[in-house]
């Protein structure tokens, strides 16, 4: 399959394994790395072939551009480390990209088997609702893009901090390559802490800062304002590092 799998990662130690375990041992792995547990040791131990590890301490959206520069298929999957692809997930993407030829970017839901179902579903219509009414509604981490198309657009605007999924995909649209919104490709979330107790507010959160970024009206100036979305989140900084 013609398709590298691009991975942000921070500390995901508790995470990465099951990740790991729902990719196919063939499909190339590109992590960009801003870790200081044992996160790449995991990774190399679990996914030890066709596997790229970059460690460099970079926001999500320069880890997510970085990566994708890597990448030398003609897809390229965007995801993160605290989902698990389903166990038809790869042959549902092969028959989908099949099926549809003129079809250059594809977007899946992120869904849950555990907590916050509600959350999850509500998440999954509006995502159906706004891409097939020509608005892509984009998640990082179940985000499918052919190469020329990523290239086309010139990747993902490092200026943001978080909505670089939607923004990204919204200079897809607008570039004239087409799009689907694909209810069968699912990832699952199982990592739930930006949610517990903030539900409301990642709701408020996303739905505002994203329709102010989709008229274009949030100045220059404040692109790289989160608006707290990572506070209760920090990153721990350390010494960069290298490896291939």
């Amino acid at each position: 399959m013609d398709i590298t799998v691009v991975l942000p990662t921070r500390n995901e130690s508790k995470n990465i394994e099951r990740f790991l375990k729902s990719i196919p041992a063939t499909i190339p792995l590109i992590v960009v790395d801003s870790s200081n547990d044992e996160t790449t040791a995991l990774i190399y131990e679990h996914h030890p072939h066709h596997t790229t590890i970059v460690q460099q301490q970079l926001t999500v959206t320069q880890a997510r551009q970085l990566g994708a520069q890597l990448v030398h298929t003609k897809w390229m999957l965007f995801t993160d480390a605290d989902i698990t692809f389903a166990p038809d997930y790869f042959d549902t993407l092969i028959h989908h990209i099949q099926k549809n030829p003129e079809c250059q970017m594809f977007i899946g839901p992120k869904l849950t088997q555990h907590a916050y179902r509600a959350y999850y579903s509500s998440f999954f219509y509006a995502q159906r609702f706004f891409t097939q009414h020509g608005i892509p509604a984009a998640s990082g981490s179940n985000l499918v893009v052919s190469t020329r198309a990523f290239n086309t657009v010139g990747g993902f605007d490092d200026r943001l901090t978080c909505n670089e999924d939607s923004e990204f995909a919204w200079r897809v649209a607008r570039a004239g390559f087409n799009f689907r919104f694909v209810g069968d490709l699912k990832v699952y979330a199982h990592d739930h802490r930006r949610l517990q107790g903030r539900v409301l507010h990642k709701v408020l959160h996303s739905s505002l800062r994203c329709t102010l970024l989709y008229l274009n009206l949030i100045p220059t100036r404040l692109l790289s304002n989160d608006w707290g979305y990572w506070h209760w989140n920090k990153p721990v900084i350390y010494e960069n590092r290298f490896h291939h």
